[in-house]
This record gives C-alpha cells, structure tokens and sequence, in this order.
C-alpha cells in the first residue's frame, strides 16, 4: 500500500482505538500521581504515554482526519493504593500489547505500522515490566 492510496474507515478506527488506549493510560497515571504524588514508575510513564498521544496526533494530521476527544478525562479509575494501581498497571500494559497486535493488522502503511510498533514496544519491553517491579514491591 502506498501512501498515495486513500485512508479508510479501518485504519481511520484502528487510529481511533489506539489514540483512545494511550488517553486511557495517561490519564490513569495522571490520576494515580494526582491521589499519590510523584510516584514510580507512574510518573516517569506517564510521560511516555504523553509522548504515544502526540505521535498518533501527528498521524491524525497527516492524514487530515480529526482524531476523537479524549472520553477519558476525568473518567479514570481511581485505586486504593499504589500497589493497586500498579496491579492494575500490569494488566492495562498486557491489554495495550494486545490491542497493538490486532491493531497492526489493519493496515500497510510503514509510519502507521511504525507507531503501532514502537507503541507495542513500548508497553511490552518497558511500561509492563516497570509495573511488574512495582507490583512485586507490594
């Protein structure tokens, strides 16, 4: 597929799904920094998904499609403790990876590919571990 091939409604929606999961991370750990300070690795992550949410934003321009509000403000969970809320750490970033595998499906395009790559990555080989440490800590 070359980028001269229209943009359609799979990828369109598998940008929307993407953006949606790094909004519902950010604005968790935002939520977990807010109710427990500066904690790690909460606030080094969060950061990152910041980071995710202007990567897929760039995409969003690119391709002249305007990307859907962020449904997650003021909408995250909310955790007892910061051993919850790394627990629960754990279980998003399995559920990021595996969103990303089903996402890089849905299209051929090497920068799309290329962000839902790096963003897979960046769940499995970085953020899930973090969270399993934090976990372990109790």
């Amino acid at each position: 597929m070359t980028t001269n091939t229209p943009f359609n409604l799979q990828e369109q929606q598998a940008l929307a799904a993407a953006l949606d999961d790094e909004y519902k991370s950010h604005e968790t750990y935002q939520g977990v920094i807010r109710d427990f300070c500066p904690v790690r690795p909460f606030i080094n992550i969060v950061q990152a998904e910041a980071r995710h949410i202007s990567a897929l934003l760039a995409l969003f321009a690119k391709y002249a499609v305007s990307p859907p509000a962020n449904a997650w403000r003021d909408q995250a969970p909310r955790f007892a403790s910061v051993h919850e809320a790394c627990m629960a750490g754990v279980q998003g970033e399995i559920d990021s990876v595996a969103i990303y595998e089903r996402l890089l499906l849905t299209t051929q395009r090497p920068d799309i590919l290329e962000v839902f790559r790096a963003l897979r990555s960046a769940s499995q080989d970085r953020h899930l571990p973090a969270f399993q440490r934090c976990a372990q800590r109790g």
